[in-house]
């Protein structure tokens, strides 16, 4: 007969399926999606929050002007998009691709994160910085 497996000790709660965590994303983003749609964030007096870095020093971090963004994607002002954070809206194909891999993996019943070498954290970490320090340099 087979030995059996030793498991690791139950924690107290279910293992949950792979799917679970990028469909909960999916849902999430289409629910701020959804709210976003009838949300200027271009006028004043909407209920969006802000840039916590934006709010304490006047900086414009790395992600500002995403949300306006999205809604330029969303209501295809794709020039409008491209002024609002041109480096969001090149990365973001990246991000969908990396979460459709993770989606479709899930969905295969497969857990999956994407393996970012140490030299390619560094490049992204190192476009961040140096995107911060131009777009609050104009």
């Amino acid at each position: 007969m087979a030995d059996a497996v030793p498991q690791a000790p139950s924690r107290g709660h279910p293992r949950w399926h792979p799917a679970v965590a990028p469909v909960a994303v999916l849902v999430a983003g289409a629910a701020g999606a959804a709210c976003l749609w009838g949300t200027d964030p271009h006028e004043p007096g909407h209920l969006l929050p802000r840039c916590p870095l934006r709010a304490v020093t006047g900086l414009l971090c790395p992600a500002c002007g995403g949300t306006r963004m999205v809604y330029d994607l969303m209501h295809g002002q794709f020039a409008a998009a491209w002024l609002d954070n041109r480096a969001l809206l090149l990365a973001a194909p990246f991000a969908l691709a990396l979460w459709a891999r993770w989606t479709l993996e899930g969905l295969r019943g497969r857990a999956w994160a994407p393996r970012i070498e140490p030299w390619v954290q560094v490049l992204i970490l190192t476009a961040a910085v140096a995107w911060t320090i131009a777009r609050n340099s104009i």
